[in-house]
């Protein structure tokens, strides 16, 4: 079932782990998609006619497996999840419709209608990600909108993300009543508890 004008995209994050993504083509633009699927666990195929010197190296280093050939119907077997990065229109579509036909989600690069699901444009800062979409109707706006969080997320987002992972398992174990759990969680997580760990660590340097 395709995405209407009266559909909205449901924003999840999916694990990738143990599962197989196929991705067809292995050029500039597959290089991307590629490098956002290597540390997620998933084991990734890559079909292409040629491929960069950069893929030839996760192929050789064992990230990815490559076969430079054309694209089979067979290369779907077992996938989850498929992305096409070729410029090939003709590919883009048969990929396509053997994907939907076997229920595998798919992203045909630049080709909103024949997208499943889309890439966003991604903030890390360590286990805390932020995701910026526009259903594909303007990466140049997401993106514009990625560096603005980028200068407001600084890195030290990454130690205190971590840091209330912790403290949270600990809140969690412990015998408080549970009003009192969440109103802690809560206060821990607020800009001023973030501030104060900040100046914290300014000081004692």
């Amino acid at each position: 079932m395709r995405k209407t004008s009266m559909e909205r995209l449901f924003p999840i994050y999916v694990k990738l782990g143990g599962r197989r993504v196929l991705v067809v083509g292995a050029g500039a633009v597959a290089e991307e998609k590629i490098l956002g699927l290597v540390d997620t666990g998933a084991t990734i195929k890559v079909v292409a006619l040629a491929a960069s010197q950069r893929v030839q190296e996760w192929a050789a280093a064992g990230l990815v497996a490559l076969e430079v050939r054309a694209f089979e119907t067979r290369d779907l077997d077992g996938v989850f999840l498929a992305v096409v990065a070729t410029r090939s229109e003709p590919v883009g579509k048969r990929v396509f419709q053997e994907a939907q036909a076997r229920g595998v989600l798919i992203n045909v690069v630049d080709v909103p209608e024949q997208c499943d699901f889309f890439y966003p444009a991604v903030v890390r800062r360590g286990d805390l990600q932020i995701a910026v979409s526009t259903a594909g109707q303007s990466p140049s706006l997401a993106q514009r909108l990625r560096q603005q969080l980028e200068r407001q997320f600084g890195e030290g987002y990454a130690a205190w993300v971590a840091e209330l992972g912790d403290t949270r398992r600990r809140v969690l174990g412990s015998n408080l009543p549970p009003e009192q759990k969440r109103f802690l969680l809560h206060s821990l997580a607020s800009r001023e508890a973030f501030e104060a760990m900040g100046s914290t660590e300014g000081s004692e340097q």
